[in-house]
């Protein structure tokens, strides 16, 4: 029988983070320099999460040295690795390289910089309110369902939780911090699941710092909503 969600994560949770981080990006490590994917990765998780990558580093080596053999994977009792776009015979030998960069990067310390994200994995993992918000507000289905911006930012407002509110604000100090130029800062909302242009006369940017002066201010009672269940 397929493996129980608490026994995935003992054996796999980690190793699936990894994973993500390669969503729609090049598998292309090499021994002597991590991709873009990994790189990405590890500057998120050392900012954040540093324990969770020794825990990445022995999922990862246990499953290129004991990939699942055939009764496991006809019980559905093993993590399928998703498709990463290399040969099937190649994929081992890549996640022995993955793992041994993650235990490069502990045992010398080394700690990619803070940069702006890289990566459609990055962006979500570092701005994860921001991403509900503009994704489940602003996406291509906001004029049908809100009169106009306002009114969507109304309702996210009333409808989720004043500590996720208060999360967003922060991640929209945040996000400004990274001084984009108005094309990077677009494209870097797009990734994080904005499908609307911003109301007139804003640019992006623009209309970011806005929201973060008008959700920071008090709000009207908190009335939790099934939208808001999409957390």
């Amino acid at each position: 029988m397929p493996l129980s969600p608490l026994e995935h994560d003992r054996r796999y949770g980690e190793l699936d983070q990894v994973i993500r981080a390669y969503a729609g990006q090049s598998a292309d490590d090499k021994p002597d320099a991590a991709g873009q994917a990994l790189t990405a990765y590890l500057r998120h998780t050392w900012h954040t999460r540093p324990w969770a990558l020794a825990v990445a580093e022995r999922q990862v080596r246990e499953y290129a040295e004991n990939p699942p053999g055939r009764l496991r994977q006809r019980l559905g009792e093993f993590y399928a690795i998703p498709d990463v776009g290399l040969p099937e015979g190649e994929v081992q030998e890549w996640l022995h390289t993955v793992g041994a960069h993650i235990r490069r990067s502990i045992e010398k310390g080394e700690v990619p910089p803070p940069a702006v994200p890289v990566t459609h994995w990055e962006w979500h993992a570092r701005f994860p309110e921001l991403g509900q918000f503009l994704g489940g507000w602003f996406s291509q289905d906001m004029p049908d369902e809100f009169e106009d911006h306002d009114a969507a930012v109304a309702d996210y407002r009333t409808s989720t939780d004043p500590q996720l509110v208060a999360r967003l604000v922060g991640e929209l100090h945040e996000f400004l911090a990274l001084t984009l130029d108005e094309s990077d800062c677009a494209l870097a909302v797009a990734d994080l699941g904005m499908e609307v242009d911003p109301p007139a006369p804003y640019a992006p940017s623009g209309w970011l710092a806005h929201l973060a002066d008008r959700l920071a201010q008090p709000s009207a009672a908190y009335r939790p909503s099934p939208r808001a269940g999409q957390e």
